[in-house]
């Protein structure tokens, strides 16, 4: 009889491990979806605040940059705080600087004489 309970012990455990595995990809798969309808439900204001930092970074780095005559580079300081995934790149030739935040988001920043650094027309 000792035997017969070993195996019944042996059996219930073993049993149990490739059932959990299996659920794993379905939990994984769930999680994501569940990940994407979210992202899809809030996709407005996710785009609309993107939107505004980009332009507001390439704006303040432009007149950093060309009307404050700093390095881009210490321009990067100036950034807000939420706003580490907004890159910025410098055309010296157009006097420009491009915000971008990955995927959703670019405005650029142009110094114009007299004018100081406006964004570039946005199109509808």
């Amino acid at each position: 009889m000792v035997k017969s309970a070993a195996n019944a012990s042996t059996r219930s455990t073993g049993g149990s491990g490739p059932q959990k595995a299996r659920k794993w990809p379905w939990v994984l798969l769930f999680a994501l979806l569940a990940a994407a309808a979210v992202l899809w439900f809030y996709r407005a204001p996710i785009t609309g605040y993107a939107g505004a930092g980009t332009a507001y970074s390439a704006r303040v780095a432009c007149s950093c940059r060309f009307v404050g005559n700093r390095d881009l580079e210490d321009c990067r300081k100036d950034k807000l705080a939420g706003m580490e995934f907004v890159t910025l790149k410098e055309d010296a030739e157009e006097k420009s600087v491009t915000a971008r935040f990955p995927l959703i988001a670019s405005e650029t920043a142009i110094y114009r004489e007299g004018y100081g650094c406006v964004l570039r027309k946005w199109e509808d």
